[in-house]
């Protein structure tokens, strides 16, 4: 509705935005700041300021095409600019430590991709700031973004409201095919100093966080193996985006990631997980899969199925036509859709990024507790940690508790 000629309109507090970062996940992050005002009733609206990138050219035209009102070739611009409120921080693993403590300290909320950090030292640093800056009503949150799926989050309130009963089995994969070509490039993917780890860290961290999060237990436990398939791939002067292809003659360079990751895992009610991540599952593109049993239920999802969450009620007589229902999660009583489309038109990927924003600033409005916090995401990186133990030791489950202790 138009504004009506000599009344004004009641101005609403801004939350001013840094981006760092502008590639791929940039990109996400970008389309959830300006989508989620339009669609959640949030109590701030958020202001799109500063987008930073390394290299100015490009920093200056994403900043352009994804409607930021300025960019900077340096970080910690976005920290000391008094028009940021919040840095939101999309860069590989080896710089979020600095970023994010930086930006605590400078009195920012902050917004950081996942994994939290490199190591748990650079992790515990950053869960310790956070909770500091919390005394001062800063809020800090990491970017899991699939706890945002609809359907994971009915599963969610299914295992709560004890749908399931007791749980005794974790069986989540998360498969896809990217690296399946050995003249697939030579990204900072696949280098250790800056991505911390390779399959591991960058998909198998979300099964972790996703199945400690669905079942409201921690992992214990891991037995695991690592392993790399192609150990050289090209080099390139320009990066290529995920799926590219390197000329034949490119120079090769060292794969210092893992390829694949398994392990099976033990959780603190006594519940047994099998863990798979790959990025060379030929023919499987982004099949994030998880399926946790009960004693008297179960609930099964697969990302490359978004909208649909498969329910068995054990409970129920014995008809001799039992089997898992399927649950098309788009009516308005299920998680996050009263917001989106009329029942049974499907939510896309760009909508998860979108409730993070929308969660994250009704938390800075309202002084709780952003979810999945700093706290949160060390503790998924101890569990990565262990599991890079265990691979490397090759004879012994690591225990994971007296880290916690």
């Amino acid at each position: 509705m138009a504004q009506q000629e000599g009344r004004s309109m009641p101005t609403r507090r801004k939350l001013r935005v840094a981006l760092v970062g502008g590639g791929f996940m940039g990109r996400a992050h970008s389309h959830a700041w300006r989508t989620a005002p339009r669609f959640f009733d949030l109590p701030a609206d958020p202001v799109l300021s500063l987008l930073v990138g390394r290299d100015p050219r490009k920093a200056a035209a994403a900043a352009d095409r994804l409607g930021w009102s300025d960019w900077s070739a340096d970080w910690r611009e976005a920290v000391t600019r008094d028009d940021v409120d919040l840095v939101d921080i999309c860069t590989p693993g080896d710089t979020h430590a600095d970023i994010a403590l930086a930006a605590l300290a400078a009195g920012k909320h902050v917004l950081c991709e996942k994994p939290l950090a490199n190591s748990v030292a650079d992790a515990e640093r950053m869960s310790a700031a956070a909770e500091r800056a919390a005394d001062s009503g800063i809020v800090a949150m990491c970017g899991y973004s699939y706890r945002r799926t609809p359907a994971l989050a009915l599963a969610r309130t299914f295992v709560e409201e004890n749908r399931l009963g007791r749980i005794r089995h974790v069986r989540a994969s998360y498969l896809q095919d990217w690296l399946t070509d050995p003249r697939a490039p030579l990204t900072w993917r696949l280098d250790k100093a800056r991505a911390g780890s390779g399959t591991l860290g960058d998909i198998g961290a979300h099964s972790i966080d996703t199945a400690q999060w669905l079942t409201g237990q921690r992992i214990t436990t891991v037995s695991a193996t690592l392993r790399t398939f192609v150990t050289e791939r090209p080099r390139l002067s320009e990066q290529v985006g995920l799926g590219g292809r390197a000329a034949d003659d490119a120079p090769l360079g060292p794969v210092t990631v893992d390829d694949a990751a398994a392990f099976t895992a033990s959780f603190s009610e006594g519940a047994l997980g099998v863990f798979e991540a790959t990025r060379m599952a030929t023919g499987r593109r982004n099949a994030n899969r998880i399926e946790i049993n009960g004693e008297v239920g179960s609930v099964a999802f697969d990302f490359e199925r978004m909208n649909e969450l498969e329910y068995f009620d054990g409970r129920g007589p014995d008809t001799g036509a039992e089997g898992f229902r399927r649950i098309q999660v788009t009516d308005p009583v299920h998680p996050y859709m009263a917001q989106w489309w009329p029942t049974g038109h499907g939510i896309g990927y760009e909508h998860l990024f979108t409730h993070q924003v929308a969660d994250l600033v009704s938390a800075i409005g309202t002084g709780s507790t952003a979810a999945p916090s700093f706290a949160d995401a060390l503790d998924v990186q101890r569990v990565l940690a262990a599991v890079e133990a265990s691979a490397a030791d090759r004879s012994r489950a690591t225990d994971i508790r007296r880290e916690r202790s």
